[in-house]
């Protein structure tokens, strides 16, 4: 019989009332039943942390992921539905650190990796009733009686033994990319770990001048605003396509090489500089120049310290003269290689540790964390230094 329908509805309430009706028939289990002797479907589900609360990104992905298997179910599979917690990872590692003060691992060897675990699996399943309260509510149905954590032993060894059936098939092979990194974790991170404690922080950028090694009384003008990369610099980079000019400081008498979109990063106004040339960026192209420290000048003799062009270069910002230091930026370590400026197999040009300090290779710098105070490091190279970017 047809029910008349009310002139005002009350969605919240009519969705509860469905939720009280399945709970009440107990219709996912009973799906399950149903569909026990059909073919499988397995459905693949990165499992969140229950270290935090659920946001939106988690409701929109849980709905799809929702629509996903129940349409799997009415195709005519069995769809078993377990959550899951992550329970690994820097989420965790954090959370504890903050409580306990712990400000690197030199702390948890003090404490001992039994009790830093312990801690750590104390809190995993801070929020897990939250969670369990608003998935119900979003009407998805999953299994949080049978779900699973990634601590469990059976988990991980599992996914061992899932690498190992990779190594074995000859899947696996040994890569460099640049990552995020925490140096007070010393480890490196997932862009998903490096957006949750991000903030915005005032860092010195750095104009520095790079003599040609034709003619040292010119030199490229490049922009940074992470100078203490500059000892692993290896290349300065251009845009092929867009306009460099060659001009004289009229305060100083030096002659400079930058873009001329960006003159104004420079100079303040037109009568503070002369205009000697003016070229396309790939005219530069295999220049070489004079590298601002010799700790690693040797590179020279394998293509380094010398000008390579790449249209990531834009004029919206610097100078249009970008300073590479390969392994410590994607686009510099792309194009280093195209290069072969630096080969893939190699050891890495990376003169800092894993708690952010230079290393003995930087020998002026040695121990000091690069983000100090008083940083970058002073040569004559170093014409304007700027606060904050």
């Amino acid at each position: 019989m047809v029910e008349p329908v009310p002139e005002s509805i009350n969605f919240p309430s009519e969705e509860e009332k469905i939720l009280h009706l399945w709970q009440e028939k107990d219709c996912f289990q009973e799906c399950l039943k149903q569909s026990k002797n059909r073919p499988k479907y397995t459905f693949y589900d990165g499992p969140p942390f229950a270290t935090g609360l659920p946001h939106y990104g988690h409701i929109l992905a849980g709905t799809i992921k929702d629509i996903v298997t129940r349409f799997a179910h009415q195709s005519g599979f069995h769809v078993d539905r377990r959550f899951g917690w992550d329970c690994h990872g820097l989420p965790v590692e954090y959370e504890i650190d903050k409580t306990l003060g712990i400000k690197g691992p030199e702390d948890v060897a003090k404490m001992g990796i039994a009790e830093y675990n312990k801690q750590c699996r104390n809190i995993v399943m801070r929020y897990s009733n939250e969670w369990e309260t608003l998935v119900k509510r979003m009407g998805r149905w999953i299994d949080f009686k049978n779900d699973y954590k990634t601590l469990y032993p059976w988990f991980m060894e599992t996914v061992w033994w899932v690498f190992k059936q990779l190594y074995d098939k000859g899947l696996v092979y040994r890569g460099v990319k640049v990552m995020p990194f925490s140096t007070a974790c010393n480890t490196p991170l997932s862009n998903f770990e490096s957006h949750q404690n991000y903030k915005d922080v005032q860092d010195p950028s750095v104009i520095v001048s790079f003599p040609l090694v034709e003619n040292d009384d010119v030199a490229l003008i490049a922009w940074t605003t992470t100078p203490w990369t500059l000892p692993s610099n290896l290349a300065l980079c251009v845009n092929p396509e867009l306009l460099y000019v060659k001009v004289k400081d009229n305060s100083t008498g030096k002659t400079y090489i930058m873009m001329e979109a960006r003159l104004g990063a420079l100079f303040k106004a037109e009568n503070e500089y002369t205009l000697l040339d003016k070229f396309p960026g790939k005219t530069l192209k295999g220049k070489k120049y004079k590298p601002l420290f010799d700790y690693f000048a040797k590179c020279g003799e394998k293509g380094a310290f010398q000008v390579v062009v790449d249209n990531y270069v834009k004029e919206e910002e610097g100078t249009g003269v970008v300073h590479q230091a390969p392994y410590f930026g994607a686009d510099d370590y792309r194009v280093c290689t195209e290069y072969n400026i630096i080969k893939r197999d190699q050891a890495p040009i990376c003169p800092v540790d894993a708690s952010g300090c230079f290393t003995s290779e930087v020998t002026d710098f040695a121990g000091q964390y690069v983000k100090c105070t008083g940083c970058p490091p002073v040569t004559p190279n170093f014409i304007i230094i700027l606060s904050g970017y």
